[in-house]
């Protein structure tokens, strides 16, 4: 039976959250801009510049669901980091599944949502307080300044910096699986892409594990 090599990745700290709270201080860039280091890829040094002068360590993660607040687009990026490791780790070991480089892993998950940058703005909704009457409260609207898409957006952005392999291209691009297939995207291409690259099925697996056990506000509570 093969074996293998455990990673050495550091893995965020998780702990109950409160509602709607960041786990993630927004102002400590430090651990991803490390992780982003450590890949030592040509071209990390004026990525990480183009991060730290955008809103991505301050954006939310979406409007009202996963990652709704200031930071939580970092924090799911860390998120998805976390449990791509541990997938990777068990389908490795349990089923032999590719060798996967650290640095792609570490790439994938924390670039795989870089087409959220500059996408949310604050602004403010109506809805009933406890007593029925209607507030206005803080929230996020989708306004991006630079409308691409979603998965092929980040594959973009990434590669204006770096150079992605194939298998992180194709990772980052199909990391919303069926939710983001269209006439062009289709099942067929999707099925395909996820046959012959395990990183981007395992991606996928990630960001649904985080957007959906993680950072559940149900489970939060």
């Amino acid at each position: 039976m093969a074996t293998t090599k455990k990673s050495t990745i550091v893995k965020t700290p998780q702990k109950n959250a409160e509602k709607s709270k960041p786990l993630v201080d927004p102002s400590d860039k430090g651990p991803i801009i490390a992780l982003l280091r450590k890949t030592e890829r040509a071209g990390i040094e004026s990525l990480i510049d183009y991060l730290e002068k955008s809103d991505f360590f301050v954006a939310p993660a979406s409007t009202q669901y996963h990652g709704s607040y200031e930071g939580g687009l970092a924090e799911h990026s860390l998120n998805v980091l976390d449990a791509l490791i541990s997938l990777y780790e068990f389908y490795v070991s349990a089923y032999q599944t590719p060798t996967i480089p650290e640095d792609s892993l570490i790439l994938v998950a924390l670039l795989h949502d870089l087409c959220k940058i500059n996408c949310y703005h604050e602004d403010f909704r109506n809805v009933k307080n406890d007593q029925g009457v209607w507030e206005k409260v803080p929230t996020y609207k989708r306004e991006p300044l630079f409308p691409m898409g979603h998965g092929g957006k980040s594959v973009f952005i990434a590669q204006s910096f770096i150079s992605l392999t194939s298998e992180e291209a194709q990772a980052i691009y199909w990391h919303m699986g069926a939710y983001d297939t269209s006439d062009y995207n289709t099942y067929n291409e999707l099925s395909q892409a996820f046959n012959q690259n395990a990183l981007a099925f395992l991606l996928n697996q990630a960001d649904m594990t985080s957007t959906y056990i993680i950072e559940n506000k149900l489970y939060q509570q």
